[in-house]
């Protein structure tokens, strides 16, 4: 993964607060960053494919949108983390896996567009891994504003 240099740093940070829409997004956050559209670009290709940044992408809010989203965990025994982690993100529908210290030691969020479809990728991840998962449906959603400076 390596240690993510100055342009890197620059442009994580510089990103997390929003993008703009507008016709050449690439070109207006590059220009508040010091950079050009095509540097950009290729820093954030870089950064993916370097391990540093995991995602790029909007984040949709599915229950507005008339969807669903569900925070799950599951006790996975350690010998089958990694196997168990491909199985769980080879779901489209699946976001935000992490391993926790905590019997429960894999959490993940699934959202879909069909609230239906929360309980059959539940059941199906369930299936696939012959593990228990543990449902947690949002009650209440809290902003938090939460950003990490790199």
């Amino acid at each position: 993964m390596g240690i993510v240099d100055p342009t890197g740093r620059a442009i994580i940070n510089g990103l997390q607060g929003g993008f703009p829409l507008t016709s050449r997004p690439f070109r207006e956050a590059g220009a508040a960053l010091g950079l050009t559209e095509d540097e950009l670009i290729e820093g954030v290709g870089e950064l993916i494919a370097a391990g540093q940044l995991s995602r790029f992408g909007p984040l949709w809010n599915a229950v507005e949108l008339g969807g669903a989203v569900c925070l799950a965990a599951i006790a996975v025994p350690p010998a089958r983390f990694d196997a168990v982690a491909n199985q769980v993100n080879a779901h489209p529908e699946v976001a935000h896996n992490y391993e926790r210290g905590h019997a429960l030691n894999m959490w993940f969020v699934v959202s879909s567009e069909d609230p239906a479809r929360i309980d059959a990728v539940l059941a199906e991840i369930e299936r696939e891994t012959g593990l228990v998962v543990h449902a947690m449906p949002k009650r209440q959603e809290f902003f938090v504003g939460f950003r990490v400076e790199v």
